[in-house]
């Protein structure tokens, strides 16, 4: 009778172990996705700083500012659910746009002195910062998770209710460097 009752008791501590190590996965996704939900919010307000330089370069130019309003009407929508490859794609997106603005700054020298522009670009500046260390809180919660997803014994959990790695942001040399606008 005292070994049906320990069995019993081995089971169920089984059983809150695994109950636990399932709600820390969850955790630890959540965490991912509102990483990537912050990277998807600095994203959204760094297009709206280029909306601005938009509207400065319509001042000189409505050929150029209608390119410009092209490139920003193909990027795509980045949320908490986006890979990093998504946001990868925007940021070249990005990056196209900021090209064209330059374009622009050379055809027009006087728009560098306007206001708009001016603090257009210092808040594209704060919102490149603000995705870098956003990007740097993604990775190391991606971290914590694939730790957990790896690591036995919660690896056991995990692979029972399907939790998988996740990818990081990779550094490329283009990222290494302050972008010079």
């Amino acid at each position: 009778m005292w070994w049906i009752i320990g069995i019993l008791a081995v089971v169920v501590l089984i059983v809150l172990w695994a109950i636990s190590v399932y709600n820390k996965l969850v955790s630890a996704r959540e965490f991912v996705r509102n990483s990537m939900g912050n990277i998807a919010a600095q994203i959204e307000s760094r297009w709206d700083a280029v909306k601005s330089l938009i509207d400065a370069a319509k001042k000189y130019s409505t050929h150029e500012a209608e390119v410009l309003t092209n490139i920003t009407a193909m990027r795509g929508k980045v949320d908490r659910t986006s890979a990093p490859a998504d946001v990868e794609k925007d940021d070249n997106l990005f990056q196209q746009a900021m090209g064209q603005i330059d374009v622009v700054v050379e055809n027009y020298p006087d728009l560098k002195a306007d206001g708009v522009y001016i603090q257009a670009m210092q808040g594209i500046d704060r919102y490149e910062n603000n995705v870098r260390q956003a990007r740097m809180v993604y990775n190391d919660t991606v971290t914590k998770l694939n730790r957990m997803v790896q690591q036995f014994p919660s690896s056991i959990v995990a692979g029972m209710f399907g939790f998988n790695q996740e990818a990081y942001f990779e550094s490329s040399r283009e990222k290494a460097e302050m972008p010079q606008w």
